[in-house]
C-alpha cells in the first residue's frame, strides 16, 4: 500500500463527534500488518483521561484479530477548514506500537506523502538501561 492509500484509509475513518465537552473520532489511523491486513481506528478524548489515540484503537482491532506485527502505520486530523495533516505518533504510541512485537522497531511509521520514517528512528532508545555498575 502507498503512502497516499494508506493515508486515504485513514482518512475515510475520521468522523469527529462532540460528546458534551469532548471531541471524538477527530483523528483516523490504519495500519499495515507484516501479513498485508488492513486495521483502522479513531481517537476518544475523555474528560476522565482514559481516552487513547487512533493508532491504539486501530492497534487493538489488529491485536483482536490475532495478528502484532505492523508493517506501515499512519495517523490523520483535518483542521476546522477540512485540511488533512499526518500526525506522528506521540511518545506513548511509539513505544506501545513497539511492545506489541519487537520487530515493530522496524515499522515504517508514514509523516507525509512522500515521507516515511523507522519506529526507530522515532524510538530510538529501546533497550532496558544497564546497571551504573556496568557503565565503563
Amino acid at each position: 500500500m502507498t503512502n497516499n492509500e494508506i493515508i486515504d484509509s485513514a482518512e475515510k475513518t475520521i468522523k469527529p463527534k462532540i460528546v458534551d465537552d469532548r471531541l471524538i473520532g477527530n483523528v483516523g489511523a490504519t495500519l499495515i500488518t507484516d501479513t498485508g491486513n488492513s486495521y483502522s481506528g479513531v481517537c476518544i478524548d475523555t474528560g476522565s483521561g482514559t481516552g487513547f489515540c487512533a493508532e491504539a484503537s486501530a492497534i487493538a482491532a489488529m491485536v483482536t484479530a490475532g495478528e502484532y506485527k505492523i508493517k506501515k502505520i499512519v495517523a490523520v486530523w483535518k483542521d476546522d477548514n477540512g485540511e488533512l495533516y499526518v500526525l506522528p505518533p506521540c511518545g506513548r504510541c511509539r513505544l506501545f506500537i513497539h511492545q506489541m512485537d519487537k520487530n515493530n522497531i522496524d515499522t515504517e511509521v508514514v509523516m507525509g506523502k512522500s515521507k516515511s520514517l523507522r519506529l526507530s528512528e522515532l524510538l530510538p532508545y529501546t533497550d532496558w538501561p544497564r546497571p551504573l555498575k556496568d557503565e565503563a
